[in-house]
């Protein structure tokens, strides 16, 4: 989600560069790597679940960058016209809603898989997961047009030509607006968590019919826990305004300060965590992640040694 102006003249906005940076940085580092992963085996591409993870990945990534880059336009008080700056919030916007979508899928396609291990749909082969994909980013980019398309601009503030801060605040001044968009991450968030709680349930009950092939229906199990676990992650960003409330009444903290603890530990974290904990987890994933960064520090050994020869 967009951040708002998160400096103050009390503070030394290098500090809040030098906390963000290091975390934004590993997390990519950790995202190539598996998406260099999926591109040189081809097996894992084979895979739906696998599939469904590498999209999760890159939309995660383009999420975080237009994020970061939100974080540092704040952090250098640039302002520019609306017209370059809703591009960026409705990008950010609609790769935030896209995340929960693609967990819910992920989450039927464990189902698919248990429920109907010989007879799958054909459009969960891996081959035409795609059109399911394609769906669910347009339904994440309708919803935040529809969002700022009933929004009104605000008096003496021309789109074309007044520079402003980019901040949702910005584009979201209409009563109307807010009660959409508040009534509609509601709606949006609690459908997603009944998916992921029905596929949870309709699982654990298969499990008691199946007497062979309980280690594949409880791994299955676990991984739709994972995703509940995700969703969770991404709840936390609607935390936001219980939290500002809370600090500002139990710690004399800036306001520009609360926005940025809440920007690191509400959107940064739940985002950083939420495939690093999924990749690690997959075995075989990690297996080859571990095989790859030991390449990468022998190879940068090799050269070291041959640079220091003479």
């Amino acid at each position: 989600m967009p951040t708002g102006n998160l400096t103050s003249p009390h503070n030394v906005p290098i500090v809040k560069v030098l906390v963000v940076v290091p975390f934004f940085c590993i997390f990519l580092y950790c995202i190539v790597l598996m998406l260099y992963i999926f591109a040189s085996n081809r097996h894992f591409m084979d895979s739906t679940r696998y599939v469904l993870f590498a999209s999760i990945l890159v939309n995660d990534t383009l999420q975080l960058l237009t994020s970061v880059l939100l974080f540092f336009l704040a952090v250098g008080q640039v302002r520019f016209p609306i017209v370059f700056c809703a591009p960026l919030l409705f990008f950010s916007t609609a790769t935030f809603l896209n995340t929960p979508l693609i967990l819910a899928t992920m989450s039927l396609e464990r189902y698919v898989a248990i429920m109907y291990p010989l007879q799958c749909p054909p459009v969960w082969r891996p081959d035409r997961v795609w059109i399911i994909l394609l769906c669910l980013w347009l339904i994440s980019c309708v919803l935040p047009l529809v969002d700022f398309s009933i929004g009104e601009t605000r008096p003496g503030v021309s789109i074309l030509s007044t520079p402003i801060y980019c901040s949702t605040v910005i584009l979201n001044s209409s009563p109307v607006q807010t009660l959409f968009k508040v009534s509609l991450n509601g709606l949006f968030f609690a459908a997603v968590a009944l998916i992921i709680l029905y596929t949870y349930i309709r699982i654990l009950l298969e499990t008691k019919k199946m007497r062979q092939d309980r280690a594949s229906v409880s791994k299955a199990m676990h991984t739709v826990l994972l995703h509940g676990f995700q969703l969770l992650l991404c709840l936390l960003a609607f935390t936001n305004p219980i939290s500002e409330h809370l600090l500002v009444l139990h710690a004399n903290w800036f306001p520009d300060d609360i926005y940025f603890f809440n920007y690191f530990c509400f959107i940064l974290i739940p985002r950083f965590l939420s495939p690093l904990i999924y990749g690690w987890r997959d075995k075989s994933l990690s297996d080859h992640m571990r095989k790859a960064t030991l390449c990468c520090s022998r190879a940068l050994r090799s050269r070291h040694k041959v640079k220091q020869s003479p």
